[in-house]
């Protein structure tokens, strides 16, 4: 084998051993993590449409 295929063989045995120490969230963290990102998403994306929707007003005020 040549030296890059031996780097990359000790490489990928690398990923697998960090693989097998992740600690791994339980089914119910993920779940509570995945509906806390979907509020931010939702709270931040109603927020801007607000602001969004503030700022053309205002614009629109301004140039009549």
């Amino acid at each position: 084998m040549a030296s890059g295929e031996r780097n990359i063989g000790r490489f990928l045995k690398d990923v697998v051993q960090e693989m097998k120490r992740v600690s791994w969230p339980t089914r119910k963290e993920l779940t509570r993590y995945t509906w806390i990102v979907l509020g931010t998403v939702a709270f931040i994306t109603v927020f801007f449409a607000i602001v969004d929707y503030g700022i053309s007003s205002i614009v629109r005020v301004l140039l009549g």
